[in-house]
């Protein structure tokens, strides 16, 4: 060869090498040397993940590319990030937006909005938010549900946030909290506030029926709020009438609620609570299968353990607590009165939904109170406090409520071990917390939680999966992603697939587990080493990055898809679940 066409050539070939070196990696971030559970409930495979542009790139044996950031997962498993289907981080996450306490467990979509939302608000409802305020306090500069989500998300999140419309924000924009029936004209208004908020991105109706002024409504309105979720996409979703003595009664409504209005439903938090009650577990799932088998499609969520945690309000009759707090205090003062609640709380069978009657004094833990003077008493039972005041527990119940100006936080323990191990291996089960997204400091440290709030997801995985091997990692895995994004009708997340956004958790399934007890809750989960949110890794090496990557969510029939917008019936979204 010419020496003068060596040197060109040996130049040229330079020149590209130096190009090579100077182009931008192919992907942001990749993940090498996973088990790859990609939420499909498929058996899991060696390989890699690459993410570029918030977006799943690469799901495969090599990725092809070099990225800005490797992660070297041998030994570890990688799958699509966790959906919270029941969260209560409304608050905490204006609080702390990293969301640690579920973010250290996976979770990069918390879904809001059982029963009350964040909006619509009337002038009303924000005073009286805004005066009912407990430990965390905040500016309410929102009117509509989305207006809040925005305003979250604007302020800065770790995880992507959802939420339904709730059946009782509704009521209460419309009715006020008294025990009233809508008129034609006023469930009409109901309805379009929820029409809104479906076409604003709310995910469906929530309702949560054991509490005021949510229990005062009846079969037919929630019907009619739920034909309108359906046909704008969306789903109704229930804390349903009863989860304890008319358990299966309340199954047939929520069935009905569904069949007639054509909307998908899901049972939140399904339990059997109440000795007397632990059996009906069976015929509990029968109702749900059957309706399944005929072509409905209802589903449940469970959180995963034996004590769930709600307020003194559901040891006490809802007629007391029409017109709200205030006037529940109010009414509680008078001395006939109070008589009349305490023999409600000790009948048998009660009207209500008593789930003090199914705890017992000694299984009523507290853990949150609103009242500076009353912190001292967090973690002692309900039959602690009514000995060292030498009086009844029913009485005790009622002097805490009128002294903290609250109903008062509390911890029941109500399920069987059995019957929480058993339901979750059934197919159609996905998770919720029921809890907030907290961390162990700061405003979090005035009051007790329930160890859900730091174990729900990675005791799935630890306990159920990997020391009891009840159902498999890989269907797990399904149940915490994909499956809840369906039935949700989330678009293109849920799955580690190319094109899908880039909602990513790396564990051990080795060491992942809950270390949250009732005398200790504010213990982070193990084994969760890195958590990407939309492409963004927020947490790394188990620590947080303070990337706050957290989006609004947003539902079918937003008005900003192309196809966003109500149709006529809930058969025209059918493709959408």
């Amino acid at each position: 060869m010419h020496r003068h066409a060596a040197f060109a050539l040996t130049a040229a070939l330079l020149a590209s090498t130096a190009a090579l070196a100077a182009s931008p990696p192919a992907y942001d971030v990749v993940i090498r040397n996973a088990q790859i559970y990609d939420g499909s409930g498929g058996a899991p495979f060696k390989g890699d993940v690459a993410v570029a542009d918030g977006r799943i790139a690469y799901v495969g044996p090599r990725a092809p590319e070099t990225a800005r950031t490797t992660i070297d997962a041998k030994g570890r498993a990688v799958s699509p990030g966790f959906i919270n289907m029941l969260s209560w981080a409304t608050d905490s996450l204006i609080a702390d937006g990293r969301g640690l306490s579920d973010l250290k467990q996976g979770v990069t979509l918390e879904v809001m909005g059982e029963g009350s939302s964040m909006g619509p608000l009337s002038p009303e409802m924000k005073r009286l938010q805004t005066q009912r305020m407990g430990d965390i306090k905040y500016p309410i500069e929102w009117t509509t549900l989305d207006q809040y989500l925005a305003w979250l998300e604007k302020r800065g999140v770790a995880v992507n946030v959802a939420s339904f419309v709730g059946a009782a924000t509704v009521r209460e924009h419309v009715l006020g909290e008294g025990d009233v029936d809508p008129t034609p004209e006023q469930l009409l208004a109901m309805r379009k506030l929820v029409v809104a908020a479906m076409e604003d991105g709310a995910l469906g109706v929530g309702s949560s029926l054991i509490y005021a002024p949510a229990s005062y409504a009846e079969t037919p309105e929630l019907t009619a709020l739920a034909t309108d979720a359906g046909r704008c996409g969306g789903i109704y979703i229930s804390h349903m009438r009863s989860e304890a003595d008319r358990l299966l009664e309340a199954i047939d409504e929520l069935i009905e609620i569904s069949r007639l209005s054509g909307a998908p439903a899901e049972i939140y938090h399904l339990k059997q609570a109440g000795r007397a009650n632990w059996s009906k577990l069976d015929p509990a799932i029968a109702r749900i299968e059957a309706a399944r088998a005929s072509g409905q499609r209802i589903t449940a969520d469970m959180y995963t353990y034996t004590a769930g945690s709600t307020g003194l309000d559901a040891a006490m009759p809802p007629w007391v607590q029409a017109g709200g707090v205030e006037q529940w205090i109010g009414r509680m003062k008078d001395p006939d009165t109070r008589a009349k609640v305490i023999a409600e709380m000790r009948q048998e069978k009660p009207s209500f939904e008593n789930l003090y009657r199914h705890a017992g004094a000694e299984g009523t833990l507290l853990v949150g109170f609103k009242n500076p003077a009353m912190k001292d008493l967090t973690g002692k039972t309900l039959a602690q406090v009514a000995k060292a005041r030498g009086i009844s527990p029913e009485d005790a119940a009622i002097d805490l409520v009128i002294e903290d100006g609250s109903r008062v936080q509390v911890v029941y323990f109500l399920m069987s071990e059995e019957n929480v191990a058993r339901q979750t291996a059934l197919p159609w089960m996905s998770f919720g917390s029921d809890a907030s997204a907290q961390a162990p400091e700061g405003v979090f440290l005035k009051s007790s939680t329930h160890p859900r709030a730091y174990g729900n997801f990675a005791r799935v995985l630890g306990k159920y999966v990997r020391e009891e091997k009840t159902t498999s990692l890989a269907d797990a895995v399904r149940r915490l992603s994909a499956f809840p994004a369906q039935n949700l009708g989330l678009r293109d997340r849920g799955l580690l697939k190319v094109g899908y956004h880039a909602d990513v958790v790396l564990f051990d399934p080795k060491t992942i587990g809950d270390k949250g007890t009732y005398e200790q809750p504010k213990q982070f989960a193990t084994g969760v080493s890195h958590v990407l949110v939309n492409g963004k890794l927020v947490l790394a090496d188990g620590e947080p990055t303070g990337v706050a990557a957290g989006q609004v969510v947003r539902g079918r029939a937003w008005k900003g898809w192309a196809d966003g917008g109500c149709r006529p019936t809930a058969k025209d979204w059918s493709w959408a679940w």
